[in-house]
């Protein structure tokens, strides 16, 4: 439901002198009507040809010059002419703890019309009611809520719309297809751009907080003061719990259950998983935002207010970590930064249960700048992972050598390193910029075939294919 205050009244007779010579005048667009029945397929290829796009401008009983046209064709376009930033006052209530609404409940729109909310309801003194009569009947969120082009754009705008397969206009400028819809060739060969409006991914009955004497703009702000509506103008849930977040008595019929507004399954619990992504509670939801300290916060939120959490989470969700059925999240003691790297060199299994060493270890490894492609400023000066070259790179070899490293526990290597990183030394010279030096054991010759016939490919990271050296493993 697009929002203003309340409707006017006195306003019946009237509105046939008014309303048709007023909308008239909506030189920032009356868009979105040409699509109102998306998403259905006809309603998104139905005008046809327009008059080019030089006639368009806003009407008047009295020729604009093209400059004044351009101008005010260009209204309608976003929020504030302009591109300002909307006041907080006049956006949704709840907004200033969600500053938008969410995709997860309200996915992403797809906007190809211009439209002018405040010319209508400040200067042609239309009402909400007027264009989205259907709100106020309206019991399910899946609703179309737009006006009907041929029950109520056509009696000001000079196009006909009852049959949207095939729609015609008189040429006057506010009835052209290019005056409300998008796009440059809007209305060629009878077809404008689709208009996306997916539907809300929860409940809503318009039609009984209309009974309530809940007006537009106390869920949708102070549309009255803008031009084109767009999704941040839809309902913030922080604004719902003004009313749906009383208890006792003050509760009325406006039950703050989560079930109430938001989709279940089958079993009665919370729909969370969308294709827009996990439903979370909001961190001002009785401090329930499933932030990184979660786990440690969160026996309190379950311990006040368990019901809360049954919206969502079954028995056994708590009860599988609770009895030892999943491991503790907490397992590492408050110094294992200085341990782990001896259980990491330990190749412990455990490490890779829960970590991913290519992201999580590189990753830690990079921001504290002990990572070969750290960033320079985060490099401190005489910190290294590895031990200094005359022991980690240098003869003789010892159990500090990076060859024992290697082959005690190569995936901690390549957690950090590719094969490239070890071509660039060992590689026979010329392959890949390898310098030549030879990591293999004296008694690697007598067991190279075997390695060869097994699996070639590890050879020819560091050999060309006519390598002399293969002669001997063949």
């Amino acid at each position: 439901m697009n929002a203003k205050h309340g409707t006017r009244p006195g306003f019946g007779t009237g509105w046939l002198a008014v309303s048709c010579f007023a909308a008239i005048l909506v030189a920032a667009g009356s868009g979105g009507y040409a699509a109102a029945q998306t998403p259905s397929p006809a309603s998104s290829a139905v005008v046809a040809a327009a008059p080019s796009s030089s006639a368009m401008g806003a009407y008047s009983p009295e020729a604009h010059s093209p400059a004044e046209e351009e101008e005010d064709h260009s209204h309608g376009l976003e929020a504030i002419h302009g591109g300002a930033m909307v006041p907080l006052e006049w956006m949704p209530p709840g907004t200033s703890a969600s500053p938008l609404p969410s995709d997860r409940i309200f996915p992403p729109q797809q906007l190809t019309i211009r439209f002018n909310h405040k010319k209508h309801v400040k200067e042609l003194e239309q009402t909400c009611k007027v264009c989205h009569a259907a709100a106020y009947e309206s019991k399910r969120a899946s609703d179309s809520l737009l006006p009907n082009p041929a029950k109520t754009c056509d009696n000001c705008h000079e196009a006909d719309h009852s049959n949207l397969a095939k729609v015609t206009t008189t040429g006057e400028p506010t009835g052209a297809c290019t005056f409300c819809h998008l796009g440059e060739k809007a209305g060629e060969n009878g077809k404008v751009a689709k208009l996306v409006l997916p539907e809300p991914n929860l409940r809503m009955n318009h039609a009984a907080h209309v009974r309530r004497n809940i007006n537009c703009a106390q869920c949708h702000g102070a549309i009255d003061q803008l031009e084109l509506a767009t999704r941040e103008q839809l309902p913030r849930m922080a604004g719902c719990f003004q009313c749906h977040g009383k208890s006792g008595p003050a509760e009325g019929e406006a039950r703050g259950a989560c079930v109430n507004c938001h989709l279940t399954e089958p079993s009665g619990r919370m729909l969370t998983t969308f294709s827009t992504g996990e439903l979370k509670p909001p961190a001002w939801l009785h401090g329930a935002g499933h932030t990184a300290d979660w786990i440690e916060r969160h026996k309190t939120v379950a311990g006040a207010n368990s019901e809360l959490c049954g919206s969502c989470h079954s028995n056994n969700f708590c009860t599988d970590c609770h009895d030892g059925k999943v491991r503790q999240r907490d397992v590492h003691p408050n110094d294992w930064i200085s341990m782990h790297p001896q259980a990491a060199r330990q190749d412990n299994p455990r490490c890779a249960s829960c970590h991913q060493q290519a992201s999580f270890c590189a990753d830690c490894h990079r921001r504290v700048g002990v990572a070969r492609d750290s960033a320079s400023e985060s490099r401190m000066a005489g910190r290294r992972f590895h031990p200094s070259p005359e022991v980690w790179t240098q003869a003789p070899r010892s159990p500090m050598h990076h060859s024992w490293e290697a082959e005690r526990n190569i995936n901690a290597c390549a957690s950090c390193h590719s094969e490239r990183d070890c071509a660039t030394c060992h590689a026979t010279k010329g392959v890949r910029g390898g310098g030549g030096v030879n990591p293999h054991s004296p008694s690697f010759v007598g067991e190279c075939r075997v390695a060869l016939q097994r699996n070639p490919r590890p050879c020819l990271v560091c050999h060309a294919g006519d390598d002399f050296r293969l002669g001997a493993c063949r």
